[in-house]
């Protein structure tokens, strides 16, 4: 089993930034692919941004629409942990944000099913 515990979160006015982190144990997570997902009020869970590591220094990131240009996702496989980089935050962006993380090695899937393992959230807030 992998436990994911995120931190970072909180409130921020429009246009600043923050920096999410969320910490795996249970298991190396270092080749499983590893994302966020967010949930707003009244709104579905959606798919954020994720990241894979294929050896050495090669890793892929995927974004959404929403985020990219915004939102940078990197992760250090030494310290078991991933980071989502946010900038230029809009008050659209408010929403707890999950950490995700998945045995598979392909390319990660932007569905809520693709993962197996989830994080309790952090609540990130964006005034206007």
């Amino acid at each position: 089993q992998v436990q994911l515990v995120e931190s970072g979160g909180g409130l921020v006015q429009a246009g600043g930034s923050l920096r999410l982190s969320c910490a795996a144990s249970g298991r190396t997570v270092s080749t499983y692919a590893m994302g966020w997902f967010r949930q707003a009020p009244g709104k579905e869970r959606e798919f954020v941004a994720a990241i894979t590591w294929r050896g050495g220094s090669l890793f892929y990131a995927y974004y959404a629409d929403s985020v990219k240009g915004r939102f940078t996702i990197s992760r250090d496989n030494a310290k078991n942990t991933v980071y989502l980089q946010m900038k230029t935050l809009k008050p659209e962006d408010t929403a707890v944000y999950y950490c995700v993380a998945d045995a598979s090695a392909a390319t990660p899937g932007r569905a809520t099913d693709d993962y197996a393992y989830w994080g309790q959230g952090t609540q990130v807030t964006v005034s206007s």
